[in-house]
């Protein structure tokens, strides 16, 4: 049975005369989560779990036409019967769970195993069809343990502190600039980019506590920051911005600090494997888990994820999707700063 088909548009449901994830405009969109890679601009109607209803107004546009439902709760579509559960990713991440005459498909959209402490934790959805991504689908990428990992975030501010050097956090505006402000909680003067405190808002809404902070005018105020801890978008590493912080001593927060040589390590000071993707681990045992007959693997260590899976007896193909393009989100987030300032010039 074809439930789901791979598409010039995106994933299509055939039977339910739906998308999941496109990325060209389409009658109605099922969206796993808002990241810009998964949730894009011009579809007529947006179906998405609760939470991710605010964050696809504050990054689309507010009078989009979005329904929305609960995690286990069943729509049923042309005789699809359709629900989510949580992927772990970030808040209101869902992997779409669709049954059809007995027979199911789960695509997982962006996913990790690991609790973060802010999204709901992932669910194993047992299935006959899995679409997996492979972000980090190589045995080098393992993640610490997130109370790990956040000792680490804090024992670097304190040696800032010592220092007198501001903490400046470079991390994504959606999913990782909030772990990175629960990890350093208590420690200081937390100071947000205006493209992650218009985002902590859909958190505030759900009901999620973050720590305290403040949106400061990255033109002047900025400049009397000393010592504190500041939290911005990969699109102003290396900018001016930065340049005015006095004493900063920069951190990225990515996946892609594991491997010290990547590209994006650049200029900064320190780099935590901070990562809202499952890592090699945890990617083989969300998919063993789900105990599918086919795993179609999409976006990332594509060949190298599939040809293992296969190597285990675990039958898998590798489709070509728009998915999973770090630069989708610099690109948004750079046109946020870039609106930003120009309402401020």
């Amino acid at each position: 049975m074809k439930l789901i088909r791979f598409t010039n548009k995106g994933i299509y449901c055939p039977q339910g005369k739906f998308y999941i994830d496109p990325w060209r405009p389409v009658d109605l969109a099922v969206i796993t989560h808002g990241h810009a890679d998964h949730a894009r601009w011009g579809m007529k109607k947006y179906l998405c779990h609760h939470f991710t209803k605010p964050i696809l107004k504050k990054r689309i546009a507010e009078d989009i036409n979005c329904q929305t439902l609960q995690y286990g709760e069943i729509l049923n579509i042309n005789g699809v019967k359709l629900s989510l559960y949580p992927a772990g990713h970030i808040i209101g991440s869902a992997q779409i769970r669709l049954e059809y005459k007995g027979y199911i498909s789960v695509i997982s959209g962006d996913y990790k195993v690991q609790d973060d402490g802010l999204s709901r934790p992932y669910e194993v959805v047992k299935c006959n069809e899995f679409v997996t991504e492979s972000t980090f689908g190589l045995p080098i990428y393992n993640w610490l343990e997130v109370d790990d990992l956040n000792k680490r975030l804090q024992s670097w501010v304190l040696r800032n502190q010592e220092n007198q050097k501001t903490s400046v956090f470079i991390g994504y505006s959606l999913g990782k600039a909030q772990r990175i402000m629960k990890a350093v909680e208590g420690l200081g003067k937390i100071h947000v980019h205006y493209s992650i405190g218009k985002l902590n808002q859909a958190f505030e809404e759900a009901g999620i506590l973050l720590p305290d902070y403040d949106i400061p005018d990255f033109r002047e105020s900025i400049r009397h920051i000393d010592g504190d801890i500041v939290i911005v978008p990969p699109a102003l590493l290396d900018s001016n911005v930065i340049k005015k912080i006095p004493n900063p001593a920069t951190a990225i927060c990515s996946g892609w600090m594991q491997v010290r040589g990547a590209r994006r390590w650049r200029s900064a000071d320190a780099g935590f494997a901070m990562s809202d993707h499952a890592d090699w681990k945890g990617l083989l045992e969300a998919v063993k888990a789900t105990e599918a007959e086919i795993v179609h693997v999409t976006h990332g260590q594509t060949e190298v994820f599939s040809k293992y899976l296969n190597e285990i007896g675990i039958k898998s193909d590798v489709v070509e999707t728009l998915y999973g393009d770090d630069d989708e989100e610099v690109k948004e987030e750079k046109e946020v700063v870039n609106d930003e300032e120009k309402s401020n010039a």
